[in-house]
């Protein structure tokens, strides 16, 4: 029997077929799950929908997470398709270039505020919407990244609202652990994805994992997207709260 057969799996930000989201959403209906999608904007619907159609997404929906009113929206969407969701995967962040380029005491009052709204609130504001209708042994989890517990150039700002999302989790966690709900993060390695190429150092990035990382290859979508089933089946039922790195060992690996 497959691992996730009928679980019901809500993946959130998907933007093309690089993303991390896209090799979860695979991996997980290889498994059994079914699956909805979110897409930012009709422009990445364009691009969305075609890869929600390859795998025989049950729904899209439109979900911009600075907009209120989308929140109540996509429980309207959940819970007439599925009327309970199993899984959510929280995997979207956004920091203005600007921002990444700059020195980090550079960063702007508004460019700070946007990327913890988008990259950590978002966690918090879609757990709030959904929990009515979260199914009692569900599973959250959140796409992290290394730059939050340590200094990578060019990561900036998205590194500090990595690290609120990381604590985010954390009290998440404790919040809805007696509810039977588990939420926890994937800290990935560099991935070539959209959100990733707004990065300045992600070649270096890239190239340092090649040379010096314990397994001295890059990981994959295929590889998240096998610890996000992991964590979204029965197999992981007394993990909480926790930061699995998924990076090919490189954050071991000193200066």
């Amino acid at each position: 029997m497959s691992l996730m057969s009928g679980k019901k799996v809500l993946i959130l930000g998907v933007a093309n077929d690089m993303s991390i989201g896209w090799g979860i959403a695979k991996a997980m209906k290889a498994q059994g799950a079914r699956i909805g999608m979110s897409y930012l904007n009709e422009a990445l619907q364009k691009r969305v929908q075609p890869l929600a159609d390859e795998i025989g997404a049950d729904f899209t929906f439109e979900m911009d997470v600075t907009v209120d009113s989308h929140y109540e929206a996509m429980k309207k969407v959940v819970a007439d398709n599925w009327g309970e969701v199993d899984v959510i995967v929280h995997s979207l962040a956004f920091a203005d270039k600007s921002d990444l380029k700059a020195r980090f005491s550079d960063t702007t009052r508004e460019g700070f505020k946007m990327a913890c709204d988008i990259s950590a609130f978002s966690l918090i504001g879609v757990t709030n919407a959904l929990r009515d209708i979260l199914a009692k042994d569900a599973s959250i989890m959140a796409m992290t990244y290394h730059g939050s517990v340590a200094v990578l150039k060019g990561y900036n700002v998205m590194g500090v609202a990595k690290a609120a999302l990381e604590s985010s989790m954390r009290y998440l966690a404790d919040d809805l652990g007696p509810e039977g709900v588990r939420v926890n993060c994937i800290s990935a390695g560099p991935i070539r994805t959209l959100a990733a190429s707004g990065v300045p150092g992600l070649k270096q990035f890239l190239k340092d994992v090649e040379e010096k990382a314990p397994l001295r290859r890059n990981v994959t979508q295929d590889d998240v997207g096998n610890t996000a089933v992991y964590l979204a089946s029965s197999l992981s039922n007394g993990v909480t709260g926790q930061t699995i790195y998924v990076d090919s060992g490189i954050s071991i690996v000193g200066a």
